[in-house]
């Protein structure tokens, strides 16, 4: 099926399947005061949220902190898929989208970050000893300080660099069979996402291991011949939308 996201045709993507989590995460996030990008009436007028987050020009809560997880789940399947099929053009096109659904930063920013996850990533991808780790956290430190510029956090953009690298190096053991238990997977997860929001890492194991099942499925996929058409296709989206229905739910907490 295809479908168009934001203007880029995007391949394999069904935004057609519901997925109640989602629903859940947008009650939460409702709870606690994020109404549809506005305060609600009881809420302080001071550029702040209750718990002291920062909010974007007084409008409405931090973009950081506002995003749909069916589309940012749905867009970034297809990104899985283009990196494990090399297509790096693509991965491009659709790395745009999702760090404007997802980080909300404006365009310029938005493409800078998205040429900079790319370049990272292909760093990244042969594997060792022709990988080059240094140089993907020295892009990923670059994309953080632009979601620093933007934000305000996270506080120190090369300490969410290493955490981010170091959750592609606990992948990739565990994609390669050396260990079997998704447990360091979800541990260096939710380590990224607690430095980068702010909270409590054990709220956002759910998150966590949501993303970490993605993970095995999409390993799964490749082990078994990247077919498009594969079974294995659907379950690993809709795990990636579970994954940020849970994370919207915990910074909402």
């Amino acid at each position: 099926m295809i479908r168009v996201a934001g203007g880029i045709a995007v391949s394999g993507v069904d935004c057609g399947s519901h997925v109640s989590s989602e629903a859940e995460a947008a009650g939460q996030a409702q709870a606690n005061g994020y109404r549809f990008g506005r305060f609600r009436a009881d809420d302080p007028r001071d550029g702040r949220s209750r718990a002291g987050r920062p909010w974007v020009l007084g409008w409405g809560p931090n973009r950081l902190r506002s995003f749909s997880p069916l589309r940012v789940g749905y867009l970034e399947a297809a990104v899985w898929v283009a990196y494990y099929q090399r297509q790096w053009a693509r991965f491009l096109a659709l790395s745009v989208l999702v760090v404007r659904t997802a980080f909300g930063m404006d365009w310029i920013r938005t493409v800078h970050g998205a040429w900079l996850v790319l370049r990272a990533n292909q760093l990244w991808a042969p594997p060792p000893p022709r990988s080059d780790p240094a140089g993907a956290r020295r892009c990923m430190r670059r994309f953080y300080a632009l979601l620093r510029l933007t934000h305000g956090e996270p506080a120190n953009p090369a300490r969410a660099a290493e955490l981010e690298v170091e959750w592609w190096r606990v992948h990739r053991i565990h994609q390669r069979g050396e260990n079997g238990d998704t447990r360091p997977l979800v541990d260096a997860l939710s380590q990224l996402y607690a430095y980068t929001f702010g909270i409590d890492a054990a709220a956002l194991r759910p998150a966590a291991e949501y993303r970490a099942r993605a993970m095995d499925l999409v390993d799964q996929w490749v082990t078994e011949g990247r077919r498009m058409d594969s079974p294995l296709l659907p379950p690993m989206r809709a795990a990636l939308v579970r994954s940020y229905a849970a994370l919207l739910a915990a910074v909402h907490r």
